[in-house]
This record gives C-alpha cells, structure tokens and sequence, in this order.
C-alpha cells in the first residue's frame, strides 16, 4: 500500500511542477507555449483552468503525504532497540525471583560467656 501511495506521490510531485510552469506570471515564463490551447479551456483561457489544477493537485499532494506518514508510523511502531542482539549471543538473564519474606536477617548479638 505505501509502496502505491510513494508512486502517487512522486507522480503529483511532477505534475504540481509541470502545472505550475504553465501558468502565466508577471515575465510570461513558461505560460507563452500554452497561448495556443486557450479556446480549450474556455474564454478567460488557461489561466482558471490552470489555477484549479494546480490547487487540486496540491491538495491531493497534502492529503497523501499525511496518508503516507500515518501508515509509516502505524507499522513503524517497534523500537529499534527490541531486536538488538548481543555480540557474544548470549541471553539475558532474567532478574532473580525472589521469596515472600526476602529481608535481610539481623545478625544475632556475640555471646558474652
């Protein structure tokens, strides 16, 4: 599933780029090679049609990313610490199992005879 969703995600990552050099800005840029496809898109031209791409491609980028980091941290909860083993392979001893009454035992005052 994460594997599909980081293909999507690159593929939004180019198209967001390529709609965003297509639009027209204040030097013209990119946005001169579209003049030919204005009456496609409508009578303003490309420029709405553009915008709403642009912010609906953006959106989906949002909305994947955030789908993305949820599914890495739900199976990415273990810590790396639980699958260290030691060099020597050695297991780690369990902690002592102690009686009900494990108090140390005074020592008993010396005779005086």
């Amino acid at each position: 599933m994460t594997s599909t969703l980081l293909i999507v995600q690159i593929v939004l990552a180019i198209a967001i780029t390529i709609a965003v050099l297509l639009q027209k800005s204040s030097s013209i840029g990119l946005g001169a090679y579209s003049g030919s496809n204005e009456s496609v898109f409508g009578a303003k031209g490309p420029t709405g049609f553009l915008a709403k791409l642009t912010f609906t491609l953006a959106f989906s980028f949002v909305v994947n990313t955030l789908v993305l980091g949820y599914l890495y941290t739900a199976s990415n909860s273990a810590s790396v610490t639980d699958s260290i083993i030691p060099a020597n392979n050695a297991a780690v001893p369990a902690a002592p199992s102690t009686t009900e009454n494990s108090a140390p035992i005074a020592p008993a005052a010396p005779s005086t005879n």
